[in-house]
């Protein structure tokens, strides 16, 4: 049975394979760019909210788990602005190269830190069988979510 860290990392998979194929595509190739930034904008939007909603709530719930909490809920706002300043850039610019790079840096960072320090304290909190009913809860909602997210 999976559990909500089986599934948060095959999501943070996904964005790595995305974020290394957004930052080695050239400046004259602006549509796949485009095409990329896209998808990697779909999959951070729609796992930042299944993540958020049943991951993060449940851990602000206990006094060891606020300040994690907190702190990459913080993180996944500094994405959200990074991804709408990249939007509103031209895709063949130097600019829209720059600002891709710190997204990437950015996403690449919150990965590193939520698997090797959040998801350790978030596991101590939470019971077993918790952490299969959040996995089946997310799992529904992310879903969902990369279709609302789709549509903006």
């Amino acid at each position: 049975m999976t559990d909500i860290y089986d599934e948060l990392r095959a999501s943070h998979a996904k964005q790595r394979r995305l974020c290394s194929s957004m930052v080695r595509t050239l400046a004259r190739n602006p549509a796949k760019r485009e095409a990329l930034f896209r998808e990697l904008r779909i999959e951070l939007a729609a796992h930042a909210a299944a993540e958020e909603r049943y991951l993060y709530v449940p851990i602000l719930m206990y006094d060891m788990g606020l300040n994690s909490a907190r702190h990459a809920l913080a993180e996944h706002h500094d994405m959200d602005e990074l991804v709408e300043d990249l939007r509103a850039l031209d895709s063949s610019g130097q600019a829209w190269g720059t600002k891709a790079s710190e997204l990437v840096h950015k996403v690449r960072h919150h990965l590193k830190e939520e698997e090797t320090k959040f998801f350790q304290v978030s596991g101590k909190l939470l019971r077993p069988a918790q952490k299969v009913r959040l996995a089946q809860q997310y799992r529904k909602d992310y879903g969902r979510m990369l279709e609302v997210v789709a549509q903006r």
